[in-house]
């Protein structure tokens, strides 16, 4: 005889989706059907945990900030403005490139909350993962470390949780002793991490007069990489224009070398000399956007010169997430 199916029992409450919690994928689904987790209503949790979205900051305010931070300066903070302001006992919310012992968050012994931007997380949504992360922040006791966590598929994102209208003004700092309020009296676990952390920092500075561009300094040359919010074909076609008529570059000895993809943006990346230093790219980043408007508005094909161009542009991306 064939087995039967495991019967639901008389009487159980059947729970709406929406309330359906997340439970071990071999667990009884609490739905009450009768099946594993996995088998139930966990299969579209996880296909929904797992889908990647390509733009997880589209709709916060400096999108192009939040790119960089994720994935090109080292260390760096933002105040965080939430809806419907602080909870009682929260005096601040800061955004933080990293923290230590890569923690995802921390929530300090004044109550305040850092949230760590660059760490790995479970999910395909990184917008969903970090709202996530901070909530269990705000909730957690003052003075403990947020560890990672599996992610509820139909949780809030960032867009749900952050003031849309609150500036978002990216400081970037020269190490990451703002972890701690008094790096002399850290535990030495917090010690030998900052030490590590400001060793491997690259020294990087947000230029003034334009948004989302970070020069930074390298042994043998100093580059400036710039996230831009246009969409990927038009600025190709764009930049194209400029390189083939001999206006790509930042001035003399500079270079466009190509492009990261990073988070649905494109972040262009130009070879700097080693003496320009980040002043002496706020007049040539300024004109070059300018010279960027002007080739975005053009709706004239592109010569063969200009499609070599960018092909070449094309041939010399790297897709960083």
């Amino acid at each position: 005889m064939a087995k039967k199916r495991p019967q639901t029992k008389a009487g159980k409450q059947q729970l709406k989706d929406g309330e359906i919690p997340v439970v071990g994928a071999r667990e009884p689904c609490p739905c009450g059907s009768g099946r594993r987790y996995k088998a139930c209503h966990g299969r579209a949790a996880a296909q929904a945990v797992t889908e990647l979205v390509h733009r997880p900051f589209e709709g916060l305010a400096g999108e192009c900030d939040w790119v960089a931070l994720r994935e090109l300066v080292p260390a760096a903070t933002v105040a965080l403005t939430l809806k419907g302001g602080l909870p009682e006992g929260v005096p601040s919310v800061t955004l933080a490139t990293v923290l230590p012992m890569a923690w995802p968050a921390l929530r300090r012994d004044d109550g305040s909350v850092l949230l760590a931007l660059q760490n790995d997380t479970p999910s395909g949504d990184l917008s969903r993962d970090l709202a996530d992360t901070l909530r269990r922040a705000l909730d957690a006791e003052p003075g403990s470390p947020v560890a990672a966590q599996r992610v509820p598929a139909d949780g809030p994102r960032l867009q749900d949780v952050l003031d849309p209208d609150a500036a978002f003004e990216p400081v970037v700092h020269s190490g990451f002793e703002f972890w701690v309020p008094d790096a002399e009296n850290a535990t030495p676990e917090v010690s030998a991490s900052l030490e590590r952390a400001n060793e491997a920092a690259i020294p990087t500075t947000r230029l003034a007069g334009v948004d989302a561009a970070y020069w930074c300094e390298t042994p043998e040359k100093n580059h400036l990489r710039w996230v831009m919010p246009h969409a990927e074909e038009r600025l190709l076609d764009a930049l194209a224009r400029l390189h083939a008529a001999g206006t790509s570059s930042l001035g003399e000895g500079t270079r466009l070398v190509g492009s990261f993809r990073a988070h649905g943006l494109m972040v262009p990346v130009w070879d700097l000399p080693s003496a320009m230093g980040a002043e002496e790219c706020e007049k040539p980043a300024a004109e070059f956007a300018e010279r960027l408007a002007e080739a975005l508005a053009s709706d004239a094909p592109l010569s063969a010169e200009e499609r070599r161009a960018r092909g070449g542009l094309t041939n010399r991306q790297v897709t960083l997430s």
